[in-house]
């Protein structure tokens, strides 16, 4: 029996979490799903984002599906008390430094893409993004007064960018093993004719592709690889990066999909156990509306049964269901266009687990 943290959080999180947990109670598999509070919602009930109780369930489970946090309410709180500082927490206490980010355009939504149907028709990238390092949790950081620069005695904010060695080692070969699955190719984006921390990073994934000769890598700087996710993306195999550039080339490469609403993520640590969640936010503003495209986070809950649960012909019965409704014509208000079918999150769960019924006959559980 394998164990699931639930973690709906705040905004749309609870709403497109719900219609995850539906289609995996439809696959009829030996889990066991707990619920715990996150986020905003956690520090409503009990004064902090990340409570003991919510941490020890993520800590005993086998894997956490994880929704959204964060509302505008909570953004004069204290930095250690917002919602934010949630996600953050279980990547650091959880041990997860690597992001996956699969940026899939599904042929049926190539006209809902920013970008001329023939760019992406066909697209498949995946994005790994360091996830512990970087400018996001390097020391020091704060607040002073400037004692030098060009304004020496005026307030300042400053944080550091920093990664040791076996930080972009252990992310480099995490990439080209997931690279030797695919089509061989990993494009390692950094600065490093800016940053000495990126031209460390540059040398280091270097010495480690001696290790898989039979992958080819290249290097590309972090602008030129915005540009190249718009103008050529099936460019792309496997992208990996650092925390911060990750953060914004995977949200880039969200909208050659035809929506954030179609990313799925998955979180790593070292024994491949994982926090799936969608890529996009808590989206406050649509929050209880039913609105809200749930297709991201039904997609996490894939990745989780193929990653952290052993269950890959379950994960591939929701991608191909997935398909199937994408098919029929459905359609959430941020991916409709002319001609498709508009319909709420939850309609939307629906014709997932219906999708996913009319296979289970003939099918024993793994």
């Amino acid at each position: 029996m394998a164990k699931i943290a639930i973690l709906p959080g705040d905004g749309i999180g609870p709403e497109i979490v719900a219609e995850a947990v539906k289609v995996l109670k439809v696959l009829d598999l030996p889990l066991e799903m707990e619920t715990a509070p996150v986020g905003g919602a956690a520090y409503e009930a009990s004064g902090h984002p990340l409570p003991d109780a919510t941490l020890d369930l993520a800590k005993s489970a086998d894997a956490v599906l994880f929704g959204a946090v964060g509302d505008w309410k909570y953004d004069k709180l204290d930095r250690p008390l917002r919602p934010e500082q949630a996600i953050l927490g279980l990547r650091k206490h959880l041990g997860l430094f690597a992001n996956f980010r699969p940026a899939i355009c599904y042929e049926q939504l190539t006209h809902a893409s920013s970008l001329k149907p023939e760019l992406v028709s066909g697209l498949d990238i995946l994005i790994i993004r360091e996830l512990t390092g970087d400018i996001y949790f390097g020391q020091p950081r704060g607040r002073r007064t400037a004692v030098d620069g060009h304004f020496p005695g005026a307030d300042e904010a400053f944080d550091t960018m920093r990664y040791s060695r076996p930080e972009i080692e252990r992310i480099a070969h995490v990439a080209f093993q997931a690279a030797r699955k695919r089509g061989k190719r990993v494009t390692s984006v950094d600065k490093a004719n800016v940053l000495e921390t990126f031209q460390f990073w540059k040398d280091i994934v270097t010495e480690v592709h001696a290790q898989y000769p039979d992958v080819a890598l290249d290097h590309m700087y972090v602008d030129n690889a915005a540009m190249q996710l718009v103008k050529a993306p099936k460019k792309f195999d496997v992208i990996v990066t650092g925390n911060m550039f990750g953060d914004i080339l995977s949200d880039a490469a969200a909208m050659l999909t035809g929506s954030i609403g179609m990313l799925p993520s998955a979180s790593l640590d070292k024994n491949n156990k994982g926090l799936y969640e969608p890529s996009h936010g808590s989206a406050p503003d649509i929050a209880g509306k039913g609105v809200a495209n749930p297709l991201a986070t039904i997609l996490s809950a894939a990745m989780m049964l193929r990653f952290s649960l052993n269950q890959p012909q379950a994960a591939d019965r929701i991608e191909s269901a997935v398909g199937a409704v994408l098919s029929a014509g459905l359609r959430t208000p941020d991916i409709w266009s002319e001609g498709t079918q508009k319909v709420g999150t939850r309609e939307m769960g629906d014709a997932v687990v219906n999708a996913i019924a009319k296979t289970t006959k003939g099918i024993t559980k793994s």
